[in-house]
């Protein structure tokens, strides 16, 4: 069983930066696709970027330019890099893991963490 651990949240002026982390357990992170999501308060949890195995990476149009994903196999260890953060990317971040998902939904991912908190000041 995949286990997911999310670290690095906390609250920044806007225009800052904060790295998250997402640290696996159980299985070799190398086998599953990562991603990020977020949720704000009041709305749907909504997709930020995902990360294949061998590292092709996608982003959302929302964060474009701004964040970036990572990852270290062998530290079992995904990353979000946030620079230029706005008040409206104050959510709390998941990270997902799944062996095949079909598509960025949500739902598709089976491995999910706890979330971090990012609170973004204006």
């Amino acid at each position: 069983q995949l286990q997911l651990v999310e670290s690095g949240g906390g609250l920044v002026h806007a225009g800052g930066s904060l790295r998250l982390s997402c640290a696996s357990s159980g299985r070799p992170l190398s086998d599953y696709a990562m991603a990020w999501f977020r949720q704000a308060p009041g709305k749907e949890r909504e997709f930020v970027a995902r990360i294949w195995s061998a590292g092709s990476a996608r982003h959302a149009d929302s964060v474009k330019g701004r964040f970036t994903i990572s990852r270290d196999n062998a530290k079992n260890t995904v990353y979000l890099q946030m620079n230029s953060l706005k008040p409206e990317d104050t959510a709390v971040y998941y990270c997902a893991a799944d062996l095949r998902p079909s598509t960025v939904a949500s739902s598709d991912w089976d491995y999910w963490g706890k979330g971090t908190l990012v609170t973004v000041s204006s």
